[in-house]
């Protein structure tokens, strides 16, 4: 049985005394749903993080790593480093990563086979820019990222595998595939999943959705069938939306 996850992108947000502020409230608030949480506060802040909430049942996750394990790689953080500081999950191929540092496939897929050589796992994200949803070429766009990050993987990897999907003209901007279309590319995404990999994989693999998930939208996102959590930008900002958000599944 898949997991049911909703997972908090800090991004670039919050220094330490506002990292200390938001765990604080995230602790006061009630859970009335069994979906994994988890937070990815900025590097800066990981360490905080993870001793903040190393007992509890919230996981700490990073936003990006880099693929190699040192070197001259002047502002990078590799997957030792992190496991170093209790961090054993990481995002990988963000929208924002691809599109503002120029990260492609191939570089993506040997950051997914950096974390996986450390025993972390990877909530790999993938999705398409508004052109290509005009275009009818979306289902194309996702499947090509997915092939071309994850598919040299073997099936018994998978486990250690979430996917993203995050239509890249719903983040930051308000807009929000409906409830139809998050599930019919999740759906998608999951036979493209079973052709390659069999049945199992595709149905043991979590697909959460990204892309303005508040919680006014958040319980009909979440109702559909392949849609097994999301991935929260400005919302998991806010301890009371984000577990509005976690409570919604």
């Amino acid at each position: 049985m898949r997991r049911k996850i909703v997972a908090g992108n800090w991004k670039m947000n919050n220094d330490l005394t506002e990292t200390e502020g938001l765990i604080t409230d995230i602790k006061k608030q009630q859970r009335t749903s069994d979906a994994q949480v988890m937070i990815a506060p900025t590097f800066t802040n990981l360490w905080h993080a993870y001793q903040a909430l190393r007992l509890s049942d919230i996981e700490v996750v990073a936003q990006n790593m880099h693929f190699a394990e040192s070197g001259a790689y002047t502002g990078e953080v590799s997957a030792g480093m992190l496991k170093s500081v209790g961090i054993n999950g990481v995002i990988l191929g963000h929208s924002e990563r691809r599109a503002y540092f120029k990260e492609t496939d191939e570089m993506l897929a040997e950051k997914v086979n950096a974390a996986l050589e450390n025993e972390m796992f990877v909530i790999f994200c993938f999705g398409e820019e508004l052109d290509d949803r005009k275009a009818g070429r979306h289902e194309q766009v996702v499947e090509s990222q997915i092939k071309n990050g994850l598919f040299h993987l073997q099936a018994s990897q998978w486990k250690h595998i979430v996917l993203a999907y995050e239509p890249v003209w719903a983040i930051g901007t308000g807009e929000t595939a409906s409830p139809e279309q998050a599930q019919d590319m999740h759906a998608f995404i999951r036979q493209v999943l079973e052709t390659k990999y069999g049945n199992a994989v595709a149905e043991n693999t979590s697909i959460l959705y990204g892309g303005s998930v508040k919680p006014a939208n958040a319980e009909e996102i979440f109702s559909k069938p392949d849609v097994d959590g999301g991935l929260i930008g400005g919302a998991a900002l806010k301890a009371e939306d984000f577990y509005a958000i976690v409570n919604a599944i």
